[in-house]
């Protein structure tokens, strides 16, 4: 109980200072950093571990959204300043996290578990599953801020013919290999964390070890799996009269691909959602 009372204090006192350096620096608007907290506080107040994955993702990705903006501004026609995201994107992006880390409070105790499926395989793959959520998360946001920047000529993913900077299903090689490093980054803070505040036999305890590459292939894989949804399921075409791409069919707007199905929102969604169930399944057979 005295455990559970220092975790949840320390968790509003780090997700408060998260929260409020995020709107004032414009990565979060008011909505945004009030859902932030909320879903923070609930991630470290079930484990560090799940905590600090989160913020990984959060302030990596918040940092690279600002790097480039000028080229950015001119390809991105959603471009918003420091990258702001609303309530809705927050829960779009750590929503299910939540709900899993909710789920693995519940069945450990609130005590922090190793990956390790010969004590349960229910609790090995809701952890598996949020490490496959933000691996996803981060490899597809490190794939699109930083290939958008790269000299590499965008291809469609699923006819590798060029295409415009911007286009939904858009893959660079620089991308990819972003969404492996960023996938890394997911494992190795769960590693390095874990090692300082989760208790695990020594053989299980170097196992662990694994994550950090499972890990950056579940990065590649949210990213590929993104990019097959945009090229696909969400529109792009070129608009004569901004001269950018654009998201939405209209008058001026001539196609480039994918059908008016899904949006941004709803494409990051399903991508984390089959990332995270796959990944899930990995750790079981892993672990």
């Amino acid at each position: 109980m005295e455990r559970t009372l220092t975790r949840s204090l320390i968790a509003v006192v780090i997700s408060s200072l998260a929260a409020i350096r995020s709107y004032r620096r414009k990565s979060l608007d008011l909505s945004g950093a009030l859902a932030g907290f909320l879903v923070m506080t609930i991630h470290f107040v079930v484990g560090y571990r799940f905590g600090a994955m989160l913020l990984a993702f959060f302030f990596t990705s918040s940092m690279l959204t600002k790097v480039g903006e000028d080229k950015k501004r001119r390809v991105d026609a959603d471009f918003k300043e420091g990258g702001q995201r609303d309530w809705i994107q927050v829960l779009y992006n750590s929503g299910i996290a939540a709900v899993l880390s909710v789920l693995i409070g519940n069945l450990t105790g609130w005590e922090d578990k190793c990956l390790d499926s010969n004590d349960s395989v229910l609790i090995t793959s809701l952890i598996g599953g949020i490490i496959g959520h933000y691996s996803c998360c981060n490899g597809d946001t490190w794939s699109s801020e930083i290939g958008v920047l790269s000299d590499d000529q965008p291809r469609l993913i699923t006819t590798f013919k060029s295409v415009r900077r911007g286009t939904n299903g858009g893959v660079t090689k620089t991308g990819l290999l972003a969404a492996l490093a960023a996938g890394s980054v997911i494992g190795l803070t769960f590693f390095l964390v874990g090692f300082l505040t989760t208790r695990c036999s020594n053989e299980m305890g170097m196992k662990q070890l694994l994550v950090i590459p499972l890990s950056a292939v579940a990065g590649l894989l949210g990213s590929i799996i993104d990019s097959l949804l945009g090229a696909t399921l969400q529109f792009s075409g070129f608009c004569s009269v901004r001269n950018k791409v654009v998201g939405k069919p209209g008058p001026t707007v001539k196609r480039i691909s994918g059908l008016n199905f899904l949006d941004n929102n709803a494409v990051n969604l399903v991508s984390i959602l089959l990332t995270t169930l796959l990944t899930s399944f990995a750790c079981v057979y892993i672990f």
